[in-house]
């Protein structure tokens, strides 16, 4: 994942590098593959115009493979899986690819000006969704999370995800990122992570979503604090302990996985490396928004059969510090297995491309340490989150 090295190159591009990548590397050829699936958050401008199927055009592939772009927020790369599973598991589709990109330099949050809420005043009436940095600090708050338990787990995922590229953990998932036109090289490593980081830098930076949180955007003139604490009225005053810091970093990437049948695996010759056991999504309150990992992973461990301490690893998403903490609190996860080589707030989060990556972060790690099973889950704006068990074969 880039911070400015892979400005330069269309977002279009980018995906169809990586989509030409993954079949290079599977060894399969691209007029096998049925459909492209893509999540992709912010579809405006260089990412509008159905970016799935452009980026199957621009990497070259047959004209009858076929693209679709989702969008679930922040859920968009693992739900695009997750659909394609659903295409092969029931026999309608044998061989998919699917993920996501986000160009977030170059097509930057909210390029849509839509909103969280698609500037609907008669839902607004209903339910007025704040940001989600203003929901974060509502769900420290509320849940007596400290700023120094969040920048102690920010910092624990800057020594995991330095940890990690020192012992090269992720380069069996990336590749070099180069030029469209020059060929050369842009990018070989995540560029975001603060090698060095320490808990007194964390504790120096100011909160991000103070001055957010009293702007008075409500329709009486309440600020977007007021508007929150109305929903949980328990919380008498919103402390705001999230920060550049203890928040996913915004970055440019993308990532795709291929999902075959049996009958493909078998005609191809090709060796899994892991299989879908159950997948679920669930919706939550959408003020507070970020608190229904809990539900989507309890949702895909009781269609699994599992409990909680069944899995062996997990990854949920660092869109700010408060989610896996409250996640791990609620679902009572051992916090040794839960994002073993550092999340978002040290690689970053390209919105609609991040799902993909942590399930494939996810398999590589299960093998390398030999285990069996991971659940990869994330928060997703409006009040959703997404969950999915797979199990390395």
């Amino acid at each position: 994942m880039g911070k400015g090295a892979l400005t330069g190159v269309h977002p279009q591009e980018l995906l169809a590098q990586t989509l030409r990548e993954t079949l290079r590397r599977a060894a399969v050829e691209g007029r096998h593959v049925e459909d492209v699936v893509i999540g992709c958050v912010s579809q405006a401008q260089e990412q509008g115009a159905c970016i799935a199927r452009n980026a199957v055009l621009a990497a070259g592939l047959p004209d009858d493979v076929t693209g679709v772009t989702l969008n679930r927020f922040c859920g968009s790369g693992l739900q695009a899986i997750n659909f394609a599973a659903m295409g092969v598991g029931s026999g309608h589709q044998g061989l998919v690819l699917a993920g996501g990109v986000e160009s977030m330099s170059r097509v930057p949050m909210g390029s849509d000006g839509a909103g969280i809420d698609g500037n609907n005043v008669h839902l607004r009436k209903k339910v007025f969704q704040v940001p989600q940095g203003i929901s974060a600090d509502l769900i420290a708050t509320r849940d007596g999370f400290t700023r120094g338990e969040l920048d102690a787990f920010a910092l624990l995922s800057q020594h995991r995800a330095e940890a990690a590229q020192k012992e090269g953990r992720f380069a069996r998932a990336l590749f070099p990122v180069r030029d469209s036109e020059s060929e050369r090289v842009l990018l070989e490593v995540d560029e975001l992570p603060r090698h060095g980081a320490t808990i007194d830098g964390l504790s120096k930076l100011e909160p991000a979503f103070t001055t957010m949180g009293a702007a008075a955007l409500g329709p009486n003139g309440e600020t977007l604090d007021d508007l929150a604490r109305a929903r949980y009225p328990e919380v008498s005053k919103i402390e705001h302990l999230h920060t550049a810091g203890n928040s996913s970093g915004i970055v440019d990437g993308a990532c795709a996985v291929l999902l075959a049948s049996d009958d493909v695996v078998k005609a191809h010759g090709l060796k899994p490396r892991a299989r879908i056991r159950s997948m679920a999504t669930a919706g939550a309150e959408p003020v507070i928004m970020l608190t229904a990992p809990t539900p989507a992973s309890q949702r895909a461990l009781d269609r699994a059969k599992m409990k909680a301490s069944d899995i062996d690893l997990w990854e949920i998403n660092e869109a700010f510090a408060v989610v896996p903490l409250q996640t791990m609190k609620n679902l009572g996860i051992d916090p040794e297995r839960v994002n073993v080589n550092g999340g978002a707030i040290a690689l970053g989060h390209p919105l609609g491309a991040t799902g993909a990556m942590l399930l494939q972060t996810a398999v590589d790690e299960l093998e390398r340490r030999g285990l069996a099973t991971a659940l990869i889950t994330l928060c997703i704006g409006g009040g959703m989150g997404v969950a999915t068990i797979v199990e390395r074969v």
